[in-house]
């Protein structure tokens, strides 16, 4: 008879709970910079950690997907599968992506479980990430050379209840990772008592 290696013998190993952290925001909002470095602070402290990116996605795994309703809730069903994946693993994943409804959010939330599901809001005003457009899209959006962006001409909800809010237009990279860390590290850490 089969048996597989159960998610809390491969948390023991790897010393650590595994969880999915969903960061959701506009373009330009900060998602991915505080992401990288957030990774990078779990990883000083020994923690095993995976950051899906947007972009990397949508250039590997996604392409086949357009930017409509549609195509957006099946690029974040297709991550929230594969988080599901490394979160049995033990693993701490680190979702950024717009995400830009309530209703994909619910979504990814049931494919990889609530308990499992921390979602941080990466909040920026419109107006702000319009003018940081570190990817010039929004230019190319109200040029109407890009089509379906998020904010312009297809829509942003923001989370109602967010596990946590960083204001990015009020703090650093620096002080984002920090609130990060306050946030994260008592959920992952393994009690040894």
């Amino acid at each position: 008879m089969e048996t597989f290696v159960k998610r809390f013998e491969k948390e023991r190993l790897l010393n650590q709970k595994g969880v999915v952290i969903w960061m959701t925001g506009l373009s330009g909002s900060g998602k991915t910079t505080i992401a990288v470095d957030f990774e990078r602070a779990l990883y000083n402290l020994g923690f095993k950690t995976q950051v899906f990116d947007a972009d990397f996605i949508r250039a590997s795994i996604n392409k086949d997907l357009d930017f409509s309703i549609s195509g957006r809730a099946e690029n974040i069903r297709r991550v929230a599968a594969i988080s599901r994946l490394f979160l049995d693993a033990g693993m701490v994943v680190i979702n950024c992506f717009i995400s830009p409804t309530r209703r994909i959010r619910h979504m990814a939330r049931t494919i990889i479980g609530s308990s499992d599901y921390l979602e941080v809001f990466v909040n920026a005003p419109f107006e702000e990430c319009e003018k940081r457009d570190p990817k010039g899209l929004y230019k190319l959006a109200r040029k109407g050379e890009v089509v379906d962006f998020t904010g312009i001409d297809s829509p942003y909800e923001p989370p109602e209840n967010p596990d946590l809010t960083i204001n990015t237009h009020l703090c650093n990279v620096n002080e984002a990772v920090a609130q990060m860390l306050e946030f994260i590290l008592p959920k992952i850490k393994i009690s040894h008592s």
